[in-house]
């Protein structure tokens, strides 16, 4: 059955996978979507590569074990471009779920593909390219129980420092990843992630209440609230960034 009928412009997929039944039986399901408007296909990275330097592509499903060009260096190629297309893995093998966090993918589809799995995949790259126009939202993979998902970054509300990993805080739980801190802090700052303390980042976006007492600062984040504490040295800087962050440049 194809899922219903698109509101949106309907996707350009590209298919990579060097084994030909799992490449015509991704253009099949890929095909009966209505949210995908045209399939290309190819059984080669390299060839996967030239299609995309040709041609404009929303998506590329990509298998990651090929001989020749890898799927994740064609995906580390790909995010040079000055407009990537969004990727989504689609392997038989668990282990490269932290690779494929590291160049940004926007699903993990394990083999055998079912249906409805990939229309989930579908799913989130039509809403990672609605996120996109309104502002950049990347996706992060974390790891519970041997099961990989995907976090929306902007779900995020704060970062706590856990030795040389890190735990991501939002409305339904927390998330070990494994970056440092202050990697978090480079590479989010754009993002609206500040520092408050030395083990803690917050997201600007989240940050409700600014509270002071007896010269100490805190902030409320969340749903529900959480008050933490922020550091001297970090409060003059906060209050400007929410200022600059509530007011537009």
């Amino acid at each position: 059955m194809s899922t219903p009928a698109a509101t949106h412009p309907r996707l350009r997929a590209l298919v990579v996978d060097d084994e030909r039944p799992a490449l015509d039986e991704l253009r099949y399901l890929l095909e009966r979507d209505d949210r995908v408007g045209e399939v290309l296909t190819t059984d080669s990275a390299t060839e996967g590569l030239r299609i995309l330097r040709d041609l404009d592509v929303d998506v590329v499903f990509l298998d990651i074990q090929m001989p020749g060009l890898t799927g994740l260096e064609l995906a580390q190629v790909l995010g040079r471009f000055r407009t990537p297309p969004r990727i989504v893995f689609v392997t038989a093998h668990e282990a490269h779920a932290v690779e494929a966090f590291d160049v940004h993918a926007v699903d993990y589809v394990l083999k055998p593909v079912r249906a409805d799995r990939l229309a989930e995949a579908v799913r989130r790259v039509v809403a990672g390219s609605d996120r996109t126009t309104a502002g950049d939202d990347a996706q992060v993979a974390v790891e519970r129980g041997g099961v990989t998902r995907f976090l929306n970054r902007s779900d995020i509300t704060h970062v706590e420092a856990h030795g040389d990993y890190a735990r991501l805080h939002t409305g339904d739980g927390s998330h070990l990843v494994r970056s440092p801190l202050a990697a978090l802090e480079e590479e989010w700052a754009h993002a609206g992630f500040v520092r408050i303390h030395r083990s803690l980042l917050v997201s600007l976006a989240h940050v409700r209440e600014v509270r002071m007492d007896a010269g100490h600062c805190a902030v409320v984040v969340g749903e529900p609230p959480i008050e933490l504490g922020v550091s001297r040295r970090h409060t003059r800087e906060l209050r400007e960034l929410l200022l600059q962050y509530r007011t537009g440049p």
